[in-house]
């Protein structure tokens, strides 16, 4: 059964994004773009929901110049989990396809019929689901040294299930950018 790794980027109050800070919220360094790069370089499946989707190919539509490792994400294959894209809807990302159906479905699927790991970079509400099915093996988070407590959008784990966390790697990314990969297990909530 090929592994899952949910990839996602957060400041230390627990933000996704921010429209006053850019991208990495300017705290990019040669030893985080270069260890991107190799997560990256390995042969993968990428998956994605609908938004992220359509935020990355909007990007590329746009023309927008991206870093090393985002074009090497850009080439690996991917899967657009959705109930609401159309077959004939236009996919300007290379190497797409859209899959319809329940993400937990489509992933349980995807994680017995694939030879490559899984990855997923955003897609936080699918996550989300993914996580409270069990599909997710991996949460690597890379926690970037920032409080947008003002600014901050799209908290990452705003609306998840609760779940117990085990440390499998922890790293230092240009002497202040931390980057936490997790084994997450479920925590059994008792009823009120």
């Amino acid at each position: 059964m090929a592994s899952y790794t949910f990839d996602v980027f957060s400041t230390l109050d627990g933000y996704g994004s921010t429209d006053e800070w850019g991208g990495y919220w300017g705290k990019q360094g040669p030893e985080l773009l270069d260890h991107r790069a190799s997560l990256y370089a390995e042969d993968q499946l990428m998956v994605f929901g609908p938004t992220t989707y359509r935020m990355f190919s909007g990007f590329v539509l746009a023309g927008v110049e991206f870093d090393p490792w985002v074009v090497q994400m850009s080439e690996l294959p991917k899967v657009v989990v959705s109930r609401s894209m159309t077959p004939d809807e236009h996919l300007p990302w290379p190497n797409t396809t859209v899959m319809h159906g329940d993400a937990v479905d489509v992933v349980a699927r995807l994680k017995e019929e694939s030879k490559v790991p899984l990855r997923s970079h955003g897609s936080l509400s699918m996550n989300h689901a993914l996580m409270a099915a069990g599909l997710v093996d991996r949460i690597q988070v890379t926690i970037f040294p920032v409080i947008t407590g003002l600014t901050g959008q799209d908290p990452i784990f705003r609306g998840a299930a609760e779940f117990d966390l085990d440390l499998i790697e922890a790293r230092t990314l240009d002497g202040r950018t931390q980057e936490l990969t997790y084994a997450p297990t479920v925590h059994p909530v008792r009823p009120r």
